[in-house]
Formats: structure tokens, C-alpha cells, sequence
């Protein structure tokens, strides 16, 4: 990594940070929280996207330009070499992710390969096959996702194959990837959104997805979801537009290439909304039973009712391929970047290109194993580190506030932008999201998820538990003592 790499153009740093943003978040974890608590959710989301995710975004993008490092030797030069441990959480926090994203992916070309098995089998259609066997999907997702030997093998080809585009460089890997997955992402969205809001009752979907209830405002889950989905989807707080801006032109717009990343994450993620939540109402036998199995919180909504729509229209067979195809371009586009991330910063270690980027990949195989191989420790990962995501967007604001707020505006965000936010609504969203981000936490945590949130029912600390506070703490704790103890060497490695 010693020649300096770029993007050869403003589009491929746009097309980067829409890869990085638009994922399998959009497709899989948005429209379940918009089914679970409709507009209410939207009004949140939107807001946590102005105030929380673009000012923290803004700062990631310029601290990358700037320093053009991995994370961690950009976090410290900011920061300073004292805090260096804060930007090891922020890439343990995003690697925790990246380990089992794989896994998203790997689920997506499983329902891909589904989709183009029914579309040859000409013996049976797929709605007699679901007419015949009511189950099947559940049982199907049931099976992929736990110990399911494909699964596992299609993690690794996700890795192997992300890492074979890295390992050519920038230009000739992310970006060339990007010109093709991000526009027909898009597009396949747009189809398949028509197709959904033309079924019958389909419109039905759309208004309960834009349907406010003000009593939700008062559920602390809605708050931290919101912000979670906002941080998780446009990539705030995740160290990504960090490394992706390490590789921008010198007079790259800092501010223009944030608000054209996070609105595109954002229009994906209502696409994919209006393409699932009309799609439940168009099958459900009942107003009332889509309502209900929308407010149930199924994690596994994408794959169940996609295919079950797709099933029973004209054309279904084609649509579904479509659409997961769209899935994996989603999932996969996300991929790049968290790989890419590893990649940088075992290459701040002295180490070539090739040389980070296989390493990168078998690290990344081996810890994604557990994950493949159990949807409970999958669940467990997701909890942790998606929440985690707002501790990290604490540290780049303890960064910028260090630095000194307004002269970090001036001197790495407004530099080089055209296109320039109001001061004072930089600085408050940035001092306010403090006491915010730590009182959410707080929030959520005392609300308990898990029947025994700190201590199990013989009294031990309830370190096992998918969703218990015991868990998250004792895995962020970890990270902590462990950056904190080894600050000075890890300071030493990365910032060369």
C-alpha cells in the first residue's frame, strides 16, 4: 500500500458511499421495523438521519481525507495518540459486523438459488408446491440458517469473492464493481416496488407504512431502533466512509458526497418498504392478520413473504430472481467496503495490498464461521455490535469536539465544499447527540430485552443470553480494556 490509490472521479466516491450505505439493512432489517411500528418509526428514522447520522458522517468523511489511513491511524490523528483506543472500538465494532455479514449474503444467494430452481421446475409450480406444504418457507429459512452446510460454504464464496475484486485496487475492484451493482440495485427496486403497489390491497400496505401513532413516541425500543437503523444503514459511526474517503481526490466535496450517500441510502431503504409492506397486505387474509404479523417483529419477513408474493403472480417466478438478485447486490455492495476496511488497516501494519487482503479473508472466514453455523449466535453478534454502532458515533464526536468544533467545520468539512451546512447546526447536533447517545442506551438497556438482562436465575452474570445486557457489556467491555491496555502499541502499529 505504498503508492497512494483514488477514485478516478467524484462518481465512483458517490457510488462507493452508496454501496457502503444501501445494503441488506434496507432490504431485510428496515422493512420490519417499519412494519412493526409504521410512521411513527419514519418520523424518527428521518429525524436521526439529519441530526444524528449526517453531522457524525460529515466527520467521518473528512477525518479519512484528511489523515488517509485506516481507521484507527485516522481516528488517532485526529483524536490524538492517547485516544487511539476509542477508533480500535470503532473497528472492532464494525469487523464484529463484518463477520457475519457474510452470512447475509450467503442467505440472499440461497434464496436467489430457490428462486431459479422453481423457475426450471416445470413439474410443479412453486404455489401448488406452498399450497401442498403451508411451512415450507419457514421451514426453509429454518434450515439455512442454522448448521446448514450451504450456507456455510456460501459465506466463504461471499468473503473469497470480495476480497478477488479488493485485491485489485480501487479502481479496478470497488469501483468497477460499484458502476454496475449500485444503479441496478436501484432499478430492480423501482420494478419490483411497481409490481407490489399494483397488487390488490397492495395500497393498503403503503398507508400503514406512512400511518403515525403518537403513543409509540413513549416506547424507548422505537427511539433506539431508529437510531440503530439510521446509524446501521447510512454508516455512521461504522469507520466505512472513513476508509472509503482515505482513497477521495484532494478537493473532493465533502459535504455534497455525505447528503448524496445518506438521501440514496435513505430512498433505497423506502423502496424496499413500499416493495414488502403492500406485499404482506396483498397476501394476508385480513387487514387485520397483515397487521398483525407485521407488528410480530419477524426477523425473517423478507424471506418468507418475497417469495409467497412472487409465488402467487403472473410472472412471479422472474420477479423473485429479480429481487433477490437485488438482495445480493445490496448485501454484497455492503460487503465490499467492511472488507475493505480490514484491508486498510492491517495495511497500515507495513503490509502490501495482496498481502492485507488475504489476510483480511481468512479472518474473516474463520470468524464468520459461528455465525453460519447458528442463527442464535448470529442474533447475538447483530444485537451487540448494531448497538455498538452508537458508542462509536460517541467517539468520532469526541474527536470533533476535541478538536474543536467549529475549527474542525472549517478546516477538514468546509475546505473543499461547495455546498456548506450552518455552523450552528453542526454544533448542536454534535454536543446534543452526546447526553442523546448516552441516555438511549441507558434507556434501552433498563427496559431489559432478555428475561434475565444482567444476572441468570442461579444468580450467574447471564453472559449467554442472545439479547441480555450481560452479553453486550462484557463484549464491549473486552474491546475497551483491551484498546485501553495496549493504547500505546496499537497507536504504534496503525499510525505509522
Amino acid at each position: 500500500m505504498a503508492l497512494k490509490e483514488e477514485f478516478s472521479n467524484r462518481w465512483g466516491i458517490i457510488l462507493a458511499s452508496l454501496g457502503m450505505a444501501v445494503g441488506a439493512g434496507n432490504l431485510w432489517r428496515f422493512p420490519r421495523l417499519a412494519g412493526q411500528y409504521g410512521g411513527t418509526f419514519l418520523i424518527l428514522w428521518i429525524f436521526f438521519l439529519i441530526f444524528w447520522s449526517i453531522p457524525i458522517l460529515l466527520a467521518e468523511f473528512s477525518i479519512g481525507k484528511k489523515i488517509r489511513k485506516g481507521v484507527i491511524g485516522s481516528f488517532a490523528g485526529i483524536a490524538g495518540s492517547g485516544f487511539t483506543w476509542m477508533g480500535f472500538f470503532i473497528a472492532a465494532c464494525t469487523l464484529g459486523i463484518t463477520f457475519y455479514y457474510s452470512v447475509v449474503t450467503a442467505w440472499s444467494l440461497q434464496y436467489l438459488g430457490l428462486s431459479i430452481s422453481n423457475l426450471f421446475n416445470t413439474d410443479t409450480s412453486f404455489a401448488e408446491k406452498l399450497s401442498a406444504e403451508p411451512e415450507f418457507l419457514n421451514n426453509y429459512w429454518a434450515d439455512i440458517s442454522n448448521a446448514n452446510t450451504v450456507t456455510i460454504i456460501l459465506h466463504v464464496v461471499a468473503v473469497v469473492l470480495g476480497i478477488l475484486l479488493l485485491y485489485k485496487g480501487i479502481q479496478k475492484g470497488l469501483e468497477k464493481a460499484n458502476r454496475i451493482l449500485i444503479p441496478s440495485l436501484f432499478v430492480l427496486l423501482v420494478v419490483i416496488s411497481i409490481v407490489a403497489l399494483n397488487m390488490e390491497n397492495g395500497i393498503k400496505g403503503l398507508e400503514y407504512m406512512f400511518s403515525i401513532k403518537p403513543e409509540l413516541f413513549g416506547n424507548a425500543t422505537i427511539w433506539i431502533e431508529a437510531l440503530s437503523q439510521s446509524a446501521w444503514s447510512t454508516g455512521a459511526g461504522w469507520g466505512l466512509i472513513m476508509t472509503i474517503s482515505s482513497y477521495s481526490r484532494n478537493k473532493e466535496d465533502v459535504t455534497l458526497n455525505t447528503f448524496v450517500g445518506s438521501f440514496g441510502n435513505n430512498t433505497a431503504s423506502i423502496l424496499a418498504g413500499i416493495a414488502i409492506l403492500p406485499s404482506v397486505f396483498a397476501l394476508a387474509e385480513s387487514e387485520d392478520a397483515a397487521i398483525a404479523f407485521l407488528q410480530s417483529g419477524n426477523q425473517s419477513l423478507t424471506f418468507t413473504v418475497i417469495p409467497q408474493l412472487f409465488a402467487e403472480i403472473t410472472g412471479g417466478d422472474y420477479l423473485a430472481i429479480i429481487f433477490f438478485l437485488a438482495f445480493f447486490m445490496a448485501a454484497f455492495s455492503s460487503l465490499l467496503p467492511m472488507l475493505e476496511l480490514f484491508i486498510k488497516i492491517i495495511g497500515d501494519m507495513g503490509l502490501t495490498r495482496h498481502q492485507a487482503s488475504i489476510r483480511a479473508g481468512l479472518i474473516c472466514i474463520i470468524l464468520g464461521f459461528p455465525s453460519a453455523y447458528s442463527l442464535d449466535f448470529f442474533n447475538n453478534q447483530d444485537w451487540v455490535w448494531g448497538i455498538g454502532l452508537v458508542i462509536s458515533g460517541l467517539f468520532i464526536i469526541f474527536a470533533a469536539i476535541k478538536y474543536g468544533v467549529l475549527k474542525f467545520k472549517k478546516d477538514l468539512i468546509d475546505a473543499d465544499s461547495d455546498f456548506k451546512v450552518n455552523n450552528s447546526y453542526f454544533a448542536i447536533c454534535l454536543y446534543s447527540n452526546i447526553f442523546l447517545g448516552i441516555f438511549l442506551i441507558y434507556w434501552w438497556m433498563s427496559q431489559g430485552y432478555s428475561q434475565y438482562p444482567w444476572f441468570n436465575e442461579a444468580g450467574n452474570w447471564n453472559l449467554f443470553d442472545v439479547y441480555s445486557n450481560a452479553s453486550i457489556i462484557t463484549q464491549w467491555a473486552f474491546v475497551l480494556v483491551v484498546g485501553i491496555i495496549f493504547n500505546r502499541m496499537i497507536y504504534k502499529t496503525f499510525s505509522k
